[in-house]
């Protein structure tokens, strides 16, 4: 790891402005929905593009996340965008669930297939009535309505995917039934994005790529999220979290230096536009836009405006 140098500082300063969105999932308990809520408010108020909510394994969060979108819809200024995936579901369950969206005036989809009830170790059976991949997925949301449709990429390849040619037709597959952007998987390796980056681009993949980043400040949590995943995590990582399980602000500090250079190393080469995975705290995704220049752009809506 080097230090956010003059050539990392002298791409915020040239990129100007980036465009982020900010990833949430919908709370359990009613502490956190509150934590939820205060993170909402507060990542607001950088008006990033979209802030999107999670769908949980096997649609087992398909009423919260539901709720939780409409209420982002219905109390702020941001626009939302709901995951869905189409396990355990037939295809007349999951439209029933596109139509409700558009109903309630959510136009922005991220559709993934999402991973089995039992969880990714699990393998992924199609429901015999169902949608069989996120391929069939975008092409069914197209089909209901107008929807900006965002989609999955792995710079890694995804833990079921043989190879990256494999990889990258899929992908292809997912633009031609009509995705608009593709949000990666979290990494770490900035170069692993650039070279995936520019093979998509050379097989013809117009569309967006939009790097994922992961602010976590449990390096043990990390670890398990990327395990899960097939997420590399560099060998400097576990030098400079060791001896600070107990040490939480430092591993905060730790969380949101390394994502601002990460992002700026991706700005030194281009890339503008980020998705980061808040884990529904506000803290350390706000800093790191902070440190890439953003400001404060819109006033929080009063929730008595909401409520009117």
């Amino acid at each position: 790891m080097t230090d956010l140098g003059p050539v990392a500082l002298a791409a915020v300063e040239d990129r100007g402005r980036p465009d982020v969105s900010f990833e949430f999932f919908p709370p359990k308990t009613d502490k956190a929905e509150e934590r939820l809520w205060d993170a909402i408010r507060k990542l607001e108020t950088l008006n990033p593009r979209f802030v999107s909510v999670t769908y949980g394994a096997g649609g087992s969060t398909r009423d919260r996340t539901h709720r939780t979108v409409k209420r982002i819809k219905d109390e702020t200024t941001l626009t939302p965008a709901a995951h869905l995936t189409c396990v355990d579901a037939s295809k007349d369950e999951v439209d029933a669930v596109v139509k409700d969206y558009w109903e309630a005036g959510i136009r922005h989809i991220v559709a993934l297939r999402g991973d089995p009830a039992g969880g990714i170790d699990d393998k992924f059976v199609a429901h015999p009535e169902g949608y069989k991949n996120a391929t069939e997925l975008v092409k069914g949301i197209k089909a209901i309505g107008d929807f900006e449709v965002s989609v999955a990429a792995y710079p890694e390849v995804h833990p079921e995917s043989p190879h990256m040619d494999h990889e990258i037709d899929v992908l292809k597959q997912k633009i031609d039934a009509g995705a608009d952007r593709a949000i990666t998987q979290f990494f770490f390796d900035a170069e692993c994005f650039i070279q995936f980056h520019d093979r998509c681009r050379k097989a013809g993949i117009e569309i967006p790529i939009v790097p994922g980043v992961m602010l976590q400040p449990n390096f043990n949590g990390l670890k398990k999220m990327a395990g899960m995943c097939g997420a590399k995590i560099p060998d400097w990582y576990d030098t400079l979290y060791e001896g600070l399980d107990e040490d939480k602000d430092t591993r905060q500090l730790l969380a949101a230096s390394i994502a601002a250079e990460f992002c700026a190393t991706l700005q030194a080469e281009g890339f503008n536009e980020f998705h980061f995975y808040t884990l529904n705290r506000a803290d350390l995704a706000y800093a790191t836009c902070r440190v890439l220049g953003m400001k404060q752009q819109v006033q929080r809506r009063p929730m008595k405006e909401a409520a009117e």
